[in-house]
């Protein structure tokens, strides 16, 4: 629950942004890089039927972090908590693949004339219209997401990730 700093009521996550928001939840799940620990994760995910959307592993000698987008980031949240999985929540933002010869410069040209880092990125399971998408990670999610509706790029939000028929 978060603190109130501000003397008023503390606002939880689903009162400080809905479903459309245009930013996605990405959980950084932190597991030992042992056999089976990612199936462990996997498997209580589906258990409790939530979609993966998207998933990137980076391992290292001691430890893994998952970092996973799925279709219910709410109540995903508490199944992490429920089944003891050590997490983090990032904003992130979902950015469809727009009809160009080369997409993935649309997209990046407008970071790179406002100087904002791409952390790292990697594809996301949807696809509507004949588009994918990716899931990018910046330095600053505001300005990126402004940038890109300016440019025209369609940003994903959680409620487009409930859409059963848009993805693979």
């Amino acid at each position: 629950m978060p603190e109130d700093f501000g003397g008023g009521d503390a606002l939880g996550p689903a009162t400080m942004r809905g479903r459309d928001w245009p930013c996605l939840r990405q959980f950084c799940v932190f597991l030992e890089n042992r056999v089976g620990r990612l199936h462990d994760l996997l498997r209580t995910v589906e258990r409790h039927e939530l979609r993966v959307v998207a998933l990137s592993v980076v391992d290292t000698i001691d430890y893994a972090v998952v970092r996973v987008i799925l279709n219910q980031p709410d109540r995903a949240s508490e199944v992490f908590e429920l089944n003891n999985f050590r997490y983090l929540e990032t904003d992130i933002l979902g950015v469809e693949l727009p009809d160009d010869p080369q997409p993935f410069v649309s997209i990046f040209n407008g970071f790179l004339r406002a100087e904002i880092n791409i952390h790292y990125t990697y594809p996301l399971l949807y696809r509507r219209g004949g588009r994918g998408a990716i899931a990018v990670h910046v330095d600053d999610v505001d300005q990126a997401g402004h940038i890109l509706r300016e440019l025209g790029h369609t940003l994903l939000t959680e409620n487009d990730l409930l859409e059963d028929d848009g993805f693979f």
